[in-house]
């Protein structure tokens, strides 16, 4: 039911049950400021157990992100009760930026999702200090939606993504 995707430099697959480390290691640091970190291991498992199950609910779900000698980071879609739509997000490891990792992952997803699923739209939430993020979604082609009501108080920028034209689907 997971997916396994492949693109020019990347492996998006299913989470293993020995990514948990670095997954941990990665919502305890502060590269998880944007995403309102750090988190406890308790908290990290919460996250990385929604990732997994968003696959059964929704169709949907976040992959971890292989460079070929395993995770840096992962991305995906998830929807959790406080997300009034599906958000397509990334996040890398430290010493992953500027590889260009998130945006070749984010389209990856996105086309994916959009070639096996009925939405019509996705969104990114991202905080407004988060410069990189901001750049990825423009990078993805999201237009930022000024009017979309986001989880958090309405206090990120929210960018959205709408199907391709149905020639454009691959």
């Amino acid at each position: 039911m997971i997916p396994t995707l492949h693109t020019e430099r990347l492996t998006l697959r299913p989470y293993q049950r020995n990514d948990w480390d670095a997954y941990a290691a990665f919502a305890a640091s502060d590269r998880t400021k944007f995403m309102g970190g750090p988190k406890s291991q308790e908290e990290a498992w919460g996250w990385f157990t929604n990732d997994i199950s968003s696959w059964a609910l929704y169709g949907f779900g976040t992959l971890a992100i292989d460079a070929g000698d395993g995770m840096v980071g992962f991305a995906g879609l998830v929807q959790p009760p406080s997300f009034p739509e599906p958000e397509c997000g990334w996040a890398l490891f430290d010493g992953q930026d500027g590889k260009g990792y998130a945006t070749e992952a984010g389209a990856a997803m996105l086309a994916h999702t959009f070639a096996t699923t009925t939405l019509d739209t996705i969104v990114s939430y991202v905080d407004p200090d988060n410069a990189a993020s901001a750049a990825v979604a423009e990078r993805l082609g999201g237009v930022e939606d000024p009017t979309a009501k986001g989880p958090f108080g309405d206090t990120n920028r929210i960018f959205r993504y709408m199907r391709p034209a149905a020639g454009d689907i691959q």
